[in-house]
């Protein structure tokens, strides 16, 4: 069966991303719709001055939001030196063509694959003239002044700012994990939260408090809640830590798991003198939660 056939990293599944996804969904008509991305990231592999990052959309993620975009398969291929060596004509056959019957692929304006990056937009469409396959090629999308990138929601993120990321993202971002024992600190202060262990490794917002909308497992609709990522600078501790509270929840969440969607940046991590000091702050987060998803909601 024939496909039509998309290539990237895609991390984030970003407006961008989606804009060539869709098109390639749109092309479809009747054939497969695969999605050919890598692992580890190319630049890792390639570059010795690359930054190792958390993903912001770990494997397991990405396959989830493919799949509910409608795409038939994610074919992750492991990047190696070797892999970027091949010629771009050997790609295209071996992993493109000979893999999944290629009829027509779409990609970004700026994409190139194989050594030295030499098979670029013009030369995959001069061969695919010849090998029978369709090259689209989409524009870069913009937004608000600049290109939608990977790199520029990792800053926003990087500095909190949680609800600019969301409009690259065209979702909220989010997190999942385990609700594990903790040291009940803010149970001491009059607020219990849920500790959260991540699933996978996935790239953390800024240290800060955030308005948020969790999910508990079991549980169909999302509760206000007020998150803290940090490391507790009040009681002198350096670990970094991931705290929930829900607000209006009564229950056990141990051991469930949390989705959590990050909406609003309340303000950044602070040391308190006191944790009658830090209490009544947390008070006041709180409260910004609630008036601003509550704001949110009436939006809907």
């Amino acid at each position: 069966m024939s496909a039509v056939v998309t290539v990237g990293v895609f991390d984030g599944l970003h407006l961008g991303h989606r804009q060539i996804l869709e098109r390639a969904l749109a092309r479809r008509r009747g054939d497969r719709c695969v999605v050919v991305s890598f692992d580890p990231h190319p630049d890792l592999v390639l570059s010795k001055h690359f930054h190792a990052e958390p993903p912001l959309t770990p494997l397991a993620e990405k396959r989830a939001r493919l799949n509910a975009m409608g795409v038939d398969t994610l074919d992750v291929i492991p990047f190696t030196r070797e892999l970027a060596a091949l010629p771009p004509e050997r790609f295209v056959a071996e992993y493109l063509i000979s893999r999944h019957g290629m009829r027509a692929l779409v990609v970004g304006e700026n994409f190139a694959l194989g050594k030295g990056r030499a098979g670029n937009v013009g030369w995959l469409r001069e061969h695919g003239a010849r090998e029978g396959f369709e090259v689209e090629a989409v524009p870069l999308l913009e937004l608000e002044g600049a290109p939608v990138t990977s790199t520029r929601i990792r800053g926003l993120l990087a500095e909190g700012r949680v609800a600019d990321a969301a409009r690259l993202l065209g979702r909220r971002y989010s997190l999942s994990g385990r609700v594990v024992k903790g040291r009940s600190v803010g149970r001491t202060l009059g607020f219990p939260t849920a500790n959260l262990q991540l699933h996978a490794e996935k790239l953390v917002p800024a240290h800060g408090i955030y308005a948020v909308w969790a999910r508990p497992e079991g549980e169909r609709e999302p509760s206000m809640g007020a998150m803290s990522i940090g490391v507790r600078p009040t009681f002198g501790e350096s670990e970094r830590t991931l705290e929930v509270f829900l607000l209006d929840w009564d229950g056990d969440l141990g051991g469930r798991d949390l989705d959590v969607e990050f909406a609003h940046w309340l303000r950044p991590e602070q040391r308190f003198d006191s944790p009658a000091a830090l209490s009544e702050a947390i008070a006041r987060d709180v409260a910004a939660t609630r008036r601003l998803l509550d704001a949110q909601t009436s939006r809907r």
